[in-house]
């Protein structure tokens, strides 16, 4: 395969990855907001987002660094053109690498990655709120579904795959880390109505709210984050995300003695396996996120190196 093939395969499904994940964090703090018995300063429930996506500074720039708000973030991150992280800018560079691949993806999911890029333009052209980013979520994981109904097995789908997975646990990091250390910036208020909403924002940005109580009862930091981290059949936890993205190595062909990307899976793997939630708050949740998504990092440098390196440009 052309490494330019690969290349747009796997950013096509990391760009549309990352929409859907912008579109649950809005969503959900637009409708927490309403919920929530105890409100924080506007600022301190709006910049949390910002750090999530590592927007400060382009958001510091594009406002004349203007203090967070609801409207300004959630303009910011949606349809904002300076915002090459915005959810306009990934659905028009998803649908960009879709083009360049169409030979490669089937009919149905360019059909239904175009469909999704029209739509959300004349949306966009309208006020925004919830349902804008709930009818994003709804498409995106019906291209999804397209994309596992429709597209042949093989090296190709196994590029979409990395693309794909490696986005989500850079979110799911991204989305713990912050809870932990920006949302709640007051101890007392652990165990409160509003450290009741946090964490179940969390878990619902996630669309784990009812599968987290399916298996606890009560919902603790502790619990939510072996949860989020740990559980090998939670679709959006960081051992399901790295356990596909090795499959999907081992089906493009990586082998472990000449493949920088599958050793870099497995270190990931051994450090997952060698974890539990006790110990990650013991010794800290928030540097073990930030060595998570170092190896993280790690792995798309070698995924780059291996499979793109021949395609010239480089991609935020």
């Amino acid at each position: 395969m052309l490494s330019r093939i690969a290349d747009s395969l796997y950013w096509m499904s990391r760009y549309l990855e990352r929409a859907d994940g912008t579109a649950r964090l809005l969503e959900i703090n637009l409708t927490h907001l309403l919920e929530a018995e105890h409100a924080l300063p506007e600022a301190a429930e709006w910049a949390p987002l910002l750090s999530i996506c590592g927007h400060e500074a382009s958001y510091a720039e594009h406002t004349g660094r203007s203090e967070p708000t609801g409207a300004r973030v959630t303009e910011f991150m949606t349809r904002a053109t300076g915002n090459p992280g915005s959810i306009r800018s990934s659905l028009r560079l998803a649908r960009e690498n879709a083009r360049v691949v169409r030979d490669r993806i089937s009919k149905e999911m360019w059909e239904g990655l175009n469909e999704v890029w029209l739509r959300s333009e004349e949306r966009l052209s309208g006020p925004l709120g919830p349902d804008y980013f709930r009818w994003l979520r709804s498409e995106v994981a019906r291209f999804h579904g397209l994309t596992v109904s429709t597209m042949m097995r093989g090296e190709a789908f196994g590029f979409y795959l990395l693309g794909f997975f490696l986005e989500r646990a850079d979110m799911t990091c991204r989305l713990l880390d912050v809870k932990y250390h920006l949302l709640l910036p007051d101890l007392s208020l652990v165990g409160s109505p509003l450290d009741y909403y946090q964490w179940a924002a969390l878990l619902r940005s996630l669309s784990g709210f009812e599968a987290y109580r399916r298996k606890h009862q009560q919902l603790r930091p502790l619990d939510v984050a072996e949860f989020v981290i740990l559980d090998p059949d939670f679709p959006r936890s960081l051992r399901f995300a790295v356990d596909r993205m090795q499959q999907a190595l081992l089906g493009i062909g990586a082998k472990e003695s000449s493949s920088e990307a599958l050793g870099a899976v497995r270190e990931l793997t051994r450090l997952l396996e060698k974890s539990d939630a006790e110990g990650l708050f013991q010794r800290g949740l928030h540097e073990f996120l930030a060595e998570v998504l170092k190896r993280a990092s790690g792995l798309h440098e070698a995924l780059r190196e291996e499979y793109f390196e021949a395609h010239l440009g480089e991609r935020a």
